[in-house]
């Protein structure tokens, strides 16, 4: 007879012990294969538990494959000889790959916001009233393109403050703009050729590579995307930031925007414009999208919150023209939307309500004064004639030349070492052929301002 003592059972309840030790008796061959066990009955009575407990220890037994049943005959102990167990005890994890997060004092790499700019207040109340008056379309299914109250409120918001005139239907709501790349590369086709700003945001390119599409680079020059070498490339698709370019900066002219415009028309081919922080030009009004000027249906309008809210919150967009979204809606609307309808509905209140427009001049404010200040302590630091800044008034990045014989590699080592994070605009470059460009680009949205004399004297030690 199956003895157990139930004393060190732990939190355990008394079915999961039992279970567990006959469990161990048959993992370590104390009972052997085809052994029978005890009835239900004897069992309990031997060991003072209920029926029940040894019915529940046998009938998980029997579901996992270490017991079986023969009808009016009982349970047997089933051959589990061929199997290698696996250990019961917690296992110590080693992770594959380091991961690790390295604290720095000053990140002027990330372009994350600060915590104390995110208006919590706010958006909390709008969840608790989101919860309420749409408690039963929260468990609805969303739409594939997000649900239309959102699309709506963005449909209004870029009217009015980017002059763009665009119906809800073509808006299409994803998890961030990298989800969206997907999405119209699967729209788009993966037999054509994409081109990409050089230098540029090296995750774009690396995202079209892994979806194993023919990506190509395009030089700049002072307008930004060159047209002769863009046309030289074979390309069908230009990827392009033109209201303010990572990490140069440069802001496309009108004039280039035409060109660039009569290139796409020319064929079947098409612009996304990325038009990631476009908010935040800190001297004059915003730049004109380029969409706002395309009359051919050739321009894809991509945006994202996670500049003007915060990086966390993972919700994109983009605008299709209406000929590519009848193709949407045909090949891709089976997609489910990858935004939580707690997010969406959320987020559409915030901005038809106004605290959208509100808090982006807030944190327009907010950044002219923090960019204001760094500036004036990098020209305030001795070493100053040493660096030359290269600012456009676009954005929420600057560059920063520097007058050293240091390489770009150890310019960022020796920033390392005072616990500042930089990169050089020589990394930027798809085949890295700008060598040692000495110039620090300076992503300054995740600084505390309280912190920007002791960042920027840290880095001058560096360098």
């Amino acid at each position: 007879m199956l003895t157990y003592s139930f004393e060190n059972k732990g939190s355990d309840s008394l079915y999961e012990y039992l279970y567990k030790q006959i469990k161990a008796d048959i993992v370590n061959g104390t009972l052997a294969p085809d052994e029978k066990l005890p009835s239900k009955r004897s069992l309990a009575k031997h060991l003072s538990v209920s029926t029940i407990t040894v019915e529940n220890a046998y009938n998980q037994l029997t579901a996992e494959g270490y017991l079986y049943s023969v009808a009016k005959s009982g349970f047997y102990v089933s051959d589990i000889t061929s199997y290698k167990p696996v250990s019961s005890d917690k296992p110590q994890r080693t992770p594959l790959t380091s991961d690790a997060h390295t604290d720095y004092f000053a990140d002027f790499v990330n372009n994350s916001t600060t915590t104390d700019t995110f208006p919590f207040a706010t958006w909390t109340r709008l969840l608790r009233e989101t919860m309420s008056e749409h408690a039963d379309k929260l468990m609805e299914r969303s739409p594939s393109a997000g649900i239309m109250e959102l699309r709506t409120a963005i449909a209004d918001y870029l009217y009015q403050f980017r002059g763009m005139s665009v119906e809800p239907e073509q808006i299409i709501v994803g998890a961030g703009t990298e989800y969206l790349y997907g999405l119209l590369i699967q729209l788009l086709g993966r037999d054509k050729i994409y081109a990409v700003e050089d230098p540029g945001y090296q995750k774009i390119t690396k995202i079209y590579q892994s979806n194993e599409v023919n990506c190509v680079p395009i030089a700049l020059d002072s307008q930004g995307v060159k047209p002769d070498a863009l046309t030289a490339s074979g390309a069908d698709i230009l990827h392009i930031s033109p209201a303010h370019h990572f990490p140069t900066g440069i802001v496309t002219p009108v004039s280039r925007r035409y060109e660039l415009l009569s290139w796409a028309a020319s064929g079947e081919r098409h612009i996304i414009e990325d038009d990631y922080d476009s908010e935040f030009r800190l001297q004059g009004k915003p730049i004109p999208p380029l969409y706002s000027i395309d009359t051919s249906d050739k321009v894809i309008y991509i945006n994202t919150f996670s500049k003007s809210l915060t990086s966390t919150i993972r919700i994109s967009y983009m605008v299709l023209p209406k000929p590519l979204l009848a193709r949407y809606n045909e090949e891709l609307s089976f997609y489910s939307c990858t935004v939580s309808n707690f997010e969406q509905y959320t987020l559409a209140k915030f901005i038809e309500k106004g605290h959208l427009e509100k808090h982006i001049n807030r944190m327009r404010n907010y950044y002219r004064n923090l960019r204001d200040t760094m500036l004036t302590s990098i020209k305030n630091h001795p070493s100053f004639s040493k660096t030359t800044i290269l600012e456009k008034d676009a954005g929420l990045h600057f560059l920063l030349k520097v007058n050293t014989s240091l390489s770009d590699s150890e310019l960022i080592q020796k920033a390392q070492e005072q616990g500042i994070h930089i990169s050089c605009l020589s990394q930027y470059y798809t085949k890295k052929s700008a060598g040692n460009s000495h110039t620090l680009i300076i992503n300054y949205s995740g600084i505390h301002i309280q912190d920007v004399d002791e960042a920027i004297r840290r880095l001058f030690h560096a360098i």
